[in-house]
């Protein structure tokens, strides 16, 4: 039987942590430590793809994200992605997250090669005071350097990310790096305002007084003219922070949104299959070893996870996209039309503009993109 289905893995290893990053990923690892991980991350492929291949059929979505990817040396993302393609199969998309600062063009040809044909850049500005400011290893003509390259390589399907509300950044600097991006012609943009995580450089700079953030008002200008900017130039915004140009929306990441399986392989991946989400094993070193041993390396996210719980997540996440909730499919998923469950939620969002019904679907408003977060919430159960 046939089913669409995804598979996500994680490298844990970057250059060097940006300021305001969280994700599970330690600088300058030993080349033999990589390469023990590499062999630790194609046995757990080899282990857990096959049987979602025999039930499912080929891989519809692979992504390969971290930390960052391209740390890796060539020939290891190289032998990660052929696994992939031996144990899973061909999928239709296969993206890999790239640093601009750690790829050339004979790099990028190898990962063409092996099959990867979509990249996401992390860009983040075009502004080489702000990059410095945030911790990238990049510049602005390095981005700029990367994006050819890439095409060079014969990669036509590129999305560059952006950040907004950085330390001591203006409108008319955000405006200069959107410019910049789209005189690039990237298929794909996603935009994230910063969130100063606990643990990073930039909350003990913002505990310690020393961190100069945009004030509210100027965040949300900035949030206004992306809104409006990108689909005014061609993008349609699809998701709460990602534009595309028509038909190269992020197949993978639409997968998260339509409660679609996903394998997670890798220290840190998560994955979500018949029903179950799981977290791996997180440390890098652990892992390996676990691997080895022919351990497990899950821990299941959600052992109490009841119907309730499904329809929440359900919700919140099909709400993110700018289709929003497919009411046919909740009740052909859970059997129970979306009404009987969240009748009186969704007329108080409706009257405060915050969600609008038409064509079987329940979607956020202009209004409520912005005020997603909230929307979430009110869709949660109290325990």
């Amino acid at each position: 039987m046939s089913k669409t289905w995804g598979l996500y893995a994680h490298i844990p290893y970057c250059v060097k942590k940006c300021a305001y990053c969280d994700f599970v990923s330690a600088a300058n690892a030993a080349a033999a430590e990589m390469e023990d991980y590499a062999a630790a991350l194609r046995a757990e492929i080899l282990r857990e793809a096959p049987p979602l291949r025999a039930l499912w059929g080929d891989v519809t979505t692979v992504y390969l994200g971290g930390g960052t990817p391209t740390a890796l040396p060539a020939v290891l993302l190289t032998q990660i992605l052929d696994t992939i393609h031996e144990a899973a199969g061909e999928p239709l998309e296969c993206t890999v997250e790239v640093n601009p600062g750690t790829v050339d063009e004979e790099h990028l040809v190898q990962l063409r090669a092996a099959g990867a044909n979509r990249l996401s850049l992390g860009v983040q500005s075009f502004d080489d005071r702000l990059l410095r400011v945030i911790g990238r290893i990049h510049t602005a003509e390095e981005a700029r350097a990367a994006v050819r390259a890439a095409r060079a390589a014969g990669f036509d399907n590129l999305s560059l990310d952006l950040m907004y509300a950085l330390p001591t950044q203006t409108l008319a600097d955000l405006k200069q790096s959107v410019n910049e991006a789209l005189a690039l012609a990237p298929e794909h943009i996603s935009v994230y305002g910063l969130i100063v995580e606990e643990g990073t450089p930039f909350a003990a700079a913002e505990a310690a007084g020393r961190l100069t953030l945009p004030d509210e008002d100027a965040a949300e200008e900035m949030y206004d003219y992306l809104m409006a900017e990108l689909p005014a130039r061609g993008y349609r915004r699809y998701e709460i922070s990602n534009f595309a140009r028509a038909s190269y929306e992020s197949r993978h990441n639409l997968g998260y949104w339509r409660n679609i399986p996903y394998l997670g392989v890798g220290a840190a991946a998560h994955g979500y299959v018949d029903g179950v989400r799981w977290g791996n094993e997180t440390d890098a070193r652990r892992y390996i070893r676990a691997i080895r041993t022919g351990a497990s390396v899950r821990t299941p996210e959600d052992a109490e996870r009841t119907a309730v719980n499904a329809m929440e997540e359900y919700a919140f996440l099909a709400l993110r996209t700018a289709e929003g909730i497919d009411e046919a499919d909740f009740y052909r998923t859970f059997g129970v039309s979306i009404d009987a469950v969240y009748s009186t939620v969704i007329t108080q969002q409706i009257k405060r503009n915050l969600l609008c019904r038409a064509q079987g679907h329940i979607a956020l408003t202009a209004a409520g993109m912005k005020l997603g977060n909230e929307v979430f919430a009110a869709f949660l159960h109290d325990e």
